[in-house]
């Protein structure tokens, strides 16, 4: 437990029940009193309860269990989902709102059950064996049971060195999965005896109706969440990047704020051509909602914020965004601040990635025939990686001759899977999955959605936003005993978006058009209308300059012989086909550096 201890710094605690242990460690936010801590039981002593992450209705929930008869001793939600669970079972998700991991032990049927959030903002992973089931919040936790063997899943790695994390509930430790979203998994006698779903995000189903009363829909479901979602009993902060997902969130906050609404930015006062500089765009929205904007400069040692990057990231994920979470994070915790609001989704519900304008403009070439594509595939990836345009018409057709469902999963490459393939030894290349993305391609088609860019959206929500964006955000933010919530997740605004017509998520090549005409009540049109920037960091600079020395010694050939994973030759040649600007491999040098320290604590060290 005590390697969760910064997940929750102000209590912690464990409990057994004959050979069931449960244990916990607490970030207070509601209810503040030592009659919230947990491990918690209800009154009666017939269940008990370990929880991470919040209910927002559970006001309203309390009120419902009062009047059937139930006793609370405390103040807080942990104690209305115990009840709630007594009194609803299996049938108690129905009506809670909010993120959460939690277990409950029920002791008249003798069993656990254990449940994630919808959406899977809070993470949770499990391993079973002979000798038991064993769950966490974090990897780093269940590596303490002896009789977890650390056998690396060669298959995830590959993946995660394609789409730079790992999608779905596979891990890169072979016994360690993780629980969907939306499910929950019933325990009896060390054994998982049921893993269930219970929500699921609704179909794509387009109503007829005017724009107007669209975005009346989408304004009145975001500000219901963000309503709720603003629930706490210690001071609510905010991520400002300037962009209109944090904007508009931050505009419907503020009034319902009891406080001063502080809100926090990053200034990395240096740029690869990638990324446009947030910072005027943050001080623009600040000065509009007069709100307090406290900005972080720095610039990052990159080489010393890695090796803690990796450690509380669990999983191998190679983007640099997840160190501005932590820089953030930090920063608010020392001011004071344990919740931020954040506006991560909004990209994944309502468009905005610049792959949801590129599949957008596929209606003019995807109809060619195969060896018409093969040629653009041919043409475009001739085109000099040294800027910015070559890099993304490159990117764009890469995959042009593949298939449609296939040609979808592509857009979520950052190098080619063949070329990772060949990165392994011989006998590890031979063990690896022929088709290691076929789950993805088989649950997309499973999907009954004709919109290419609505199956795009599934694949963003399913996988993207849960394994890649809410792993770093969790894990980041409560590294630094901050928790983070997510407005745009909501079940509300999740059926509203269903509802909605994609040509108006995405209008040509304006993504967010519907969010952003729900901005324009509320914001300035030159913060809504600026251009798309990424929540990211100049990777292909650092791998040029600042981390050239750092790259030659954990991708050095030493360290890759004494790994025995990858081929030295091969590896080398993608670190020189970079610096040569042959092709651009700085994400996929990234991510190998990030592997080798993930196996440097992961595997060698805990």
């Amino acid at each position: 437990m005590t390697l969760l201890g910064h997940r929750g710094p102000d209590y912690s605690d464990d409990i057994s029940i004959g050979d069931v242990h449960l244990a916990h460690s607490r970030l207070s936010i509601i209810d503040l009193s030592e009659a919230s801590n947990q491990p918690l039981w209800d009154a009666e002593k017939k269940a008990c309860i370990v929880f991470n992450g919040e209910i927002y209705n559970y006001q309203t929930l309390r009120d419902e269990l009062e009047v059937l008869g139930y006793l609370f001793h405390s103040d807080g939600d942990a104690e209305v989902l115990v009840n709630l669970y007594l009194e609803y079972g299996e049938n108690l998700f129905d009506r809670v709102n909010g993120i959460y991991a939690f277990a409950i032990w029920d002791v008249k049927n003798a069993q656990l059950l254990i449940a994630r959030d919808p959406f899977g903002v809070k993470p949770i992973y499990y391993h079973q064996n002979d000798t038991g089931f064993y769950f966490a919040s974090e990897i780093k936790s269940l590596l303490q049971v002896e009789s977890l063997e650390r056998v690396i899943s060669y298959d995830t790695l590959l993946r995660s060195l394609v789409f730079l994390w790992s999608p779905g509930e596979f891990t890169l430790l072979e016994g360690v999965k993780k629980i969907k979203p939306g499910h929950f998994l019933i325990i009896k006698n060390k054994r998982i005896i049921l893993d269930q779903c219970f929500w699921s995000w609704p179909d794509y189903n387009p109503e007829k109706q005017s724009s107007s009363k669209a975005i009346e829909l989408i304004s009145e479901a975001i500000a219901q969440s963000v309503k709720e979602q603003m629930i706490a009993d210690v001071p609510v902060g905010a991520f400002l990047s300037g962009g209109v997902d944090s904007s508009l969130l931050v505009a419907l906050a503020k009034p319902m704020a009891r406080e001063s609404m502080e809100c926090f930015t990053i200034d990395l006062g240096e740029s690869d051509g990638e990324f446009i500089d947030d910072l005027p765009y943050a001080k623009k929205v600040s000065q509009y909602l007069s709100v307090p904007l406290n900005i972080l400069n720095i610039t990052p040692d990159i080489a010393s914020l890695l090796p803690k990057m990796v450690y509380h990231l669990d999983e191998l994920q190679a983007d640099p965004a997840a160190i501005n979470v932590l820089l953030i994070s930090e920063f608010a915790r020392q001011k004071g601040i344990k919740v931020l609001i954040s506006g991560a989704g909004g990209d994944d519900i309502f468009t905005g990635y610049r792959r949801h304008y590129a599949l957008s403009m596929e209606c003019y070439w995807s109809w060619l025939p195969k060896s018409f594509r093969v040629r653009l595939k041919r043409i475009s990836g001739a085109l000099p990686k040294g800027s910015v345009l070559g890099r993304r018409l490159s990117k764009a057709f890469k995959y042009a001759d593949l298939d449609s469902s296939e040609r979808l999963i592509s857009y979520f490459y950052w190098i080619d899977p063949e070329i990772v393939r060949d990165l392994f030894e011989d006998n590890i290349k031979r063990s690896l999955d022929k088709t290691p993305m076929a789950f993805l391609q088989k649950d997309l088609d499973s999907q009954q959605i004709e919109s290419p860019l609505e199956r795009m959206l599934y694949l963003e929500r399913r996988y993207f936003l849960v394994d890649h964006n809410f792993n770093y955000t969790d894990k980041m933010s409560m590294c630094a005993g901050v928790e983070v919530r997510v407005p745009f997740l909501d079940k509300r605004v999740a059926m509203a978006a269903s509802k909605i017509k994609t040509n108006l998520k995405q209008k040509g090549s304006h993504g967010k058009w519907i969010l952003k005409k729900v901005a324009e009540k509320l914001l300035p049109k030159e913060v809504i209308y600026r251009p798309k920037t990424g929540f990211g960091a100049p990777i292909r600079k650092w791998i040029a300059s600042d981390l050239v020395a750092v790259v030659d010694d954990l991708l050095s050939e030493k360290r890759i012989s004494q790994r025995g994973i990858f081929k030295y030759s091969e590896v080398r040649k993608i670190i020189d086909d970079n610096s040569a600007g042959k092709e651009d491999y700085s994400y996929t040098i990234f991510a190998l550096m990030c592997f080798e320290i993930w196996c440097q604590k992961f595997i060698d060290d805990i």
